[in-house]
């Protein structure tokens, strides 16, 4: 089963899901522990009769869902299925299912000497070191805990930051965020590759990187 694009994704209309980083994400807002686990279980159920399972984090007012098909790397037409049948289950529940305040987040570094340092994060982190088209060099913990670790050829002039965050939201997140961001005192160092990242600073010079799935392979 092929993975679809972002744009293939955002065709579908999965009303309150978000495409980031190779998946579907959603935040459940159900109020309270107990409607979490019914929630929870009333999942688990159609995920068993579908034969494909989610990644789901319980809180105690919200259930994070991720829905990726772990044998071809992304998303198929299995997690637009699945999607569905989520949304289905939190209408039943009459709780509320969205994707405001949902990102992940990953950890560039930027290094001359990429082969020289990844032996020691991976060491450090104990993940998993993963290459090839499509993913460069980059460090992934196989649980899911940790942001992904990826290493950026850079210069080695000083002085220069090292690590930068890259965070990743849907594409209606950017504009609240960088308003929220230059409100607080940073700045748009450039909008020269959106939409498919925006590159701001914090007063004191730290980058981020803002990103999105739009207008990538």
């Amino acid at each position: 089963m092929s993975t679809l694009t972002g744009q293939q994704i955002a065709d579908e209309g999965l009303a309150g899901w978000t495409y980031l980083l190779g998946a579907l994400q959603t935040r459940i807002t159900t109020g309270n522990f107990a409607a979490g686990l019914a929630v929870i279980d009333a999942i688990g159920a159609a995920a068993e009769r579908m034969d494909h399972h989610p990644d789901l984090d319980l809180r105690y007012t919200h259930v994070d869902v991720r829905l990726w098909s772990h044998d071809v790397g992304g998303v198929t037409a299995r997690d637009v299925r699945l999607a569905r049948a989520i949304a289905a289950i939190a209408a039943d529940a009459g709780v509320a299912l969205g994707h405001t305040g949902v990102s992940r987040l990953e950890l560039a570094l930027d290094t001359p000497a990429v082969a020289g340092v990844l032996p020691f994060w991976q060491a450090v982190l104990a993940v998993a070191h993963r290459s090839g088209p499509g993913l460069g060099d980059e460090l992934r913990d196989p649980a899911g805990t940790l942001p992904t670790v990826w290493f950026q050829e850079s210069g080695s002039e000083e002085s220069r930051q090292r690590w930068h965050p890259d965070v990743w939201v849907d594409p209606a997140e950017v504009p609240p965020r960088i308003e929220a961001a230059l409100a607080a005192g940073g700045t748009l160092v450039s909008d020269e590759n959106a939409p498919r990242f925006w590159v701001l600073a914090d007063p004191d010079g730290n980058r981020v990187c803002l990103c999105t799935w739009q207008d990538r392979d």
